[in-house]
């Protein structure tokens, strides 16, 4: 990585995103040894430099990492700020000539925005005009439907070259999605068995027991589907479903990505759920309906639980399902990978059938499980279940730090490219229209429940049903 990164213009540098995450990972990133880059903030809020940097310093003191402590000065010394309308191409005209005087490079533009602000925002990034060499970030969700992506894709290319657009998306810098590369590419073990020969069905699943969190103003207008599968379980799909790469350059990830997406036929609603939760108890703690959380709209009919089944149309997977599935205010915290192996085609074991083998992958803690039938302790004739667990120590920085210095050295491997944005919201498309136009039933769940119930019709399809992980 580039130690001596280029500036980062923040474009929203008052927002939510940059008190709790932008700022907070670049004191992760100098305690990791790592150089920060000089910061000019833009926002709306009547604050000079001074005035700025103690906004900062108390976002750092709420949201940073105590391991930290030591370095916030320095990310806070380097601190500047414009104020004005991220819209006005003056306002960001000159942002980008305070950013300059710092370091005559071509900045890193970050648009740390609500998305309905990028259309707009790039525009005005356009009349200000930008240095050769500029790379734009944008936050998830890329757009709030297929057109709107593709219009913002336009926008971003008539700035900067495709390399120098750069789609958040953190999911794919934790550790534990990563590790996928490496289990199925630096392993001879696995990638023989990655296909529908050997694979029976794949799951990927995001349950929290968190509810709303004060995040109504992006969530209550977003969904779970906008919020998480739409972007963060697709790519983690795409990964898991993608050819194997020649090399692991950005323009190659990219174009296996973006093959796999391609494959994945759009999403019929009725492979769909959708659920918002009730009043419950979550482990001891006490949750409002959904509704009645301070800041959300009950005319809105926003999800917060969404569910469903997708079928990828090559020789590699079809006939494959894979279950995707998130929701907030759930009984338990359950986010993994689960990988479903055909069982064995014979048994010499008649009074103990071995259960089929499951590949578990964790997306919350970094480890992976391998469980497996084998002769039991007592009666070797006997089959007793068996996990082997990996279970490695924190990365030195985590996943958002990670995007932001791979951004800042110019490396775009951990980007969305422009064919995998657009990819994602063909998939859903469908599902969401349907649900916008209130043709399937927006089911309630208790707080502290297991989600809402599948509908009866799904038992009758092996491609829907779930025995579990």
């Amino acid at each position: 990585m580039n130690t001596h990164p280029r500036p980062l213009v923040i474009l929203g540098g008052t927002g939510d995103l940059t008190g709790r995450l932008l700022l907070p990972s670049l004191a992760h990133l100098l305690t990791a040894g790592r150089t920060s880059p000089h910061v000019v903030a833009v926002a709306t809020d009547d604050y000079d430099d001074d005035g700025y940097r103690r906004w900062a310093t108390d976002r750092l003191a709420r949201h940073g990492d105590p391991a930290d402590e030591a370095c916030r000065g320095t990310v806070v010394d380097a601190l500047s700020y414009v104020r004005g309308d991220v819209t006005d191409p003056e306002v960001l005209r000159a942002a980008l000539e305070k950013a300059a005087t710092f370091d005559p490079r071509p900045p890193v533009v970050y648009l740390a925005l609500p998305n309905g602000l990028f259309g707009d925002t790039l525009s005005a990034l356009e009349q200000a005009g930008v240095p050769d060499g500029t790379v734009i970030a944008v936050e998830k969700p890329f757009g709030v439907d297929g057109n709107d992506a593709q219009r913002l894709n336009h926008l971003l290319h008539r700035l900067v070259p495709e390399h120098a657009a750069f789609r958040i998306d953190h999911f794919i810098a934790k550790r534990t999605v990563l590790n996928i590369l490496g289990l199925r590419f630096a392993n001879r073990l696995f990638e023989p068995l990655w296909n529908n020969g050997h694979v029976d069905r794949v799951e990927i699943v995001y349950d929290e027991d968190l509810g709303l969190e004060s995040r109504a103003r992006y969530y209550d207008r977003a969904g779970a589907l906008r919020d998480m599968l739409q972007n963060h379980l697709l790519q983690i799909l795409a990964l898991v479903a993608m050819d194997p790469p020649q090399a692991l350059d950005a323009a190659t990830l990219a174009s296996r990505k973006a093959d796999a997406l391609r494959a994945v036929r759009a999403v019929d609603p009725g492979d769909a759920v959708r659920g918002r939760y009730g009043a419950g108890d979550v482990d001891g703690r006490k949750l409002p309906a959904y509704v009645d959380e301070e800041g959300v709209d009950p005319d809105r009919s926003t999800e917060t639980f969404a569910e469903f089944v997708v079928h990828i149309d090559n020789w590699r997977w079809a006939g494959v399902p894979f279950r995707l599935r998130t929701g907030k205010a759930l009984a338990t915290n359950r986010k993994e990978i689960c990988v479903h192996f055909r069982p064995v085609p014979h048994s010499p074991f008649t009074d103990d059938a071995p259960r089929p083998n499951v590949l578990r992958i964790k997306l919350d803690t970094d480890g992976m499980v391998l469980e497996l039938d084998l002769n039991g302790e007592n009666d070797p004739f006997d089959l007793e279940r068996r996990r082997f667990e990996t279970d490695p120590a924190a990365p030195p920085v985590p996943a958002y730090a990670t995007v932001l210095e791979s951004m800042l050295a110019g490396e775009s491997a951990l980007s969305i490219s422009d064919v995998e944005a657009e990819e994602s919201w063909r998939i859903v498309e469908t599902v969401l229209a349907a649900w916008e136009a209130d043709e399937a039933p927006l089911v309630e769940y208790p707080a502290g429940s297991d989600g809402p119930q599948p509908p009866a019709s799904w038992a009758q399809r092996p491609d829907l049903r779930s025995a579990g992980c």
